[in-house]
């Protein structure tokens, strides 16, 4: 048996020749790994969500820093904490401010309070007769903090009226208030009946129940002379029973035609003719009524020459309200309400009080609108009421 020869010399070759080796290469299978969530996107959406604001944006800020540089997942949850954080932070500043801005005033209203001389009272134990002060001395409150005091000290108000409403008194609880303003200048004109001895700066004030206290059962009137701009000592008071009985009769009947005069209808005359024609019979008839008592005091001793001139301005003024009562257009009513307004004189009512031995000092209020009857409309004897709402 023979031997095979051997293989030449040199490489040595297999067949097919091997592929070739390629270079580095993934493995098969292999996935691409994700780019990590950004921690501090993470942190910037919870620390808006769990209201720390100013944190959420300093981590929102830092996380789109990264984001950038790194490329890390969360850009968006980094925009929603950043946005979260600046709006929360944009509520606490304003309720902060809020906060801090009640309790200032607050502080102010206990500093208020602690200055306030009297007892403290509830404004529905007040009665006719009393003196209070208010902190601030504003009156102008729909339910003040009253302080009752002694009315010889300094005080703001003084109590001309307390009274319970009933529903017949009331048109509409709550509304234009006229019902109780109305209640409250006669009461006062009962109160201090020498409506001309009355300071220039007492206002007339009246507290009624708004509509939604008078579903909560609220009926209290109350009714104030205030003296806020003044520093005043004493009592206005000065009614019936402080007076003599033909000074009081007398009172009675003037004090009436200045509050008739006073409250012409709120409408214009254009608008409300038949209303202001009606308003002018009510002013004719208590002129009549004034004439009426005046004529039963002609004979009384100093009233003798007095009354006979107070009695023909009266009946001067009262034929121009009966003419003003029948007129047939608006221009023709404004034109006999010019006439009425300009029949009185002060000066014949100021002699006429000082024999009945009442104030001759004429209030300002009375001069001003001596010729301009739509002036007379702020009420008799005074300044402006106000009321508490």
């Amino acid at each position: 048996m023979s031997t095979p020869p051997s293989p030449p010399p040199g490489p040595v070759h297999s067949w097919p020749p091997p592929s070739p080796q390629e270079g580095w290469g993934r493995p098969p299978g292999f996935q691409q790994r994700p780019p990590e969530l950004n921690g501090f996107a993470l942190a910037s959406l919870l620390s808006g969500l769990l209201c720390f604001p100013p944190l959420g944006m300093a981590f929102g800020i830092a996380a789109l820093v990264q984001i950038e540089k790194r490329g890390d997942r969360g850009k968006v949850m980094a925009i929603v904490g950043l946005v979260l954080s600046v709006v929360m932070t944009g509520g606490l500043v304003f309720t902060v401010g809020r906060v801090l801005g009640a309790a200032e005033d607050r502080f102010t209203s206990l500093t208020e309070y602690s200055d306030v001389e009297g007892e403290l009272t509830d404004p529905d134990d007040l009665k006719a007769g009393d003196c209070f002060n208010v902190p601030g001395g504003d009156l102008v409150d729909e339910r003040p903090v009253t302080y009752r005091i002694d009315c010889a000290r300094v005080h703001h108000g003084e109590v001309t009226a307390s009274r319970v409403l009933e529903a017949a008194e009331v048109a509409e609880p709550g509304g234009s208030g006229r019902e109780s303003e109305d209640a409250c200048w006669k009461a006062q004109d009962e109160y201090a009946m020498d409506t001309w001895a009355l300071p220039e700066y007492a206002e007339m004030f009246y507290y009624a129940p708004s509509r939604e206290s008078w579903q909560q059962g609220d009926r209290k009137l109350l009714c104030v002379i205030g003296t806020t701009d003044e520093e005043w000592r004493g009592s206005l008071r000065k009614d019936a029973g402080m007076l003599k009985p033909e000074q009081a009769a007398f009172l009675r009947a003037a004090n009436t035609v200045e509050f008739v005069m006073s409250r012409p209808p709120e409408s214009g005359v254009e608008d409300a003719l038949p209303e202001y024609r009606a308003w002018a019979r009510e002013v004719h008839a208590a002129l009549g009524a004034e004439a009426k008592l005046l004529q039963a005091d002609a004979a009384r001793a100093g009233l003798e020459k007095v009354v006979p001139a107070q009695l023909k301005e009266i009946e001067a003024a009262r034929a121009e309200w009966q003419r003003a009562s029948q007129a047939k257009t608006p221009a023709e009513f404004d034109r006999q309400w010019d006439r009425a307004a300009a029949a009185p004189s002060l000066e014949t009512e100021k002699a006429l009080r000082g024999a009945y031995g009442l104030s001759t000092a004429i209030p300002q209020w009375l001069e001003d609108s001596q010729g301009d009857p739509e002036d007379l409309e702020d009420g008799p004897g005074r300044g402006p009421s106000s009321e508490s709402v």
